[in-house]
């Protein structure tokens, strides 16, 4: 079983392992954090919960029976109503469904909980698993792609609907 938990203080050892044991694996699709990310974790992570104190940034980790985090799903950039959604998950569970189990489970806290009416994202023209996972959660592909890869939307307003795949 796993469970998407707001981040808290106490996920700094866990978070710290599951950044530390899949740099690579995320290397080949995103640009690494560099090795100042983990060599100041402990202040980073920090300031990252003094930002969601704010509001202005809402994040979450899954982790699994054990309370390993598996997946990091976060919302940034809230503004009027709508926010940027930026997801990870570890090597060791991906085809899983897992990417698509968080971000269903951030979709129903950013409409349910923080009052979000519009969500965006981005994947890279050649992850296509990240691209599979927007597509199966309800987002819709508008543009070319940028410097964030190629944008998506996804509306949070209206009657909610069964999600696909």
């Amino acid at each position: 079983m796993y469970e998407l938990q707001r981040l808290r203080d106490d996920h700094a050892t866990a978070l710290l392992e599951f950044e530390t044991a899949n740099r690579e694996f995320f290397a080949r699709t995103i640009a690494d954090r560099g090795d100042d990310f983990f060599v100041h974790f402990g202040d980073r992570h920090a300031a990252l919960l003094a930002e969601q104190a704010t509001g202005l940034c809402h994040f979450h980790v899954l982790v699994d029976d054990d309370g390993a985090v598996v997946g990091r799903f976060n919302l940034f950039d809230v503004k009027d109503g709508a926010a940027e959604l930026g997801y990870r998950v570890a090597e060791r569970v991906t085809g899983r469904g897992l990417a698509k189990l968080g971000v269903r489970r951030v979709i129903e806290l950013a409409r349910d909980d923080y009052g979000l009416t519009r969500l965006t994202a981005g994947a890279g023209p050649t992850n296509l698993p990240s691209l599979a996972v927007l597509r199966a959660t309800g987002f819709v592909a508008v543009g070319d792609a940028d410097h964030n890869g190629i944008r998506h939307v996804r509306d949070l307003t209206g009657t909610p609907r069964p999600y696909g795949g």
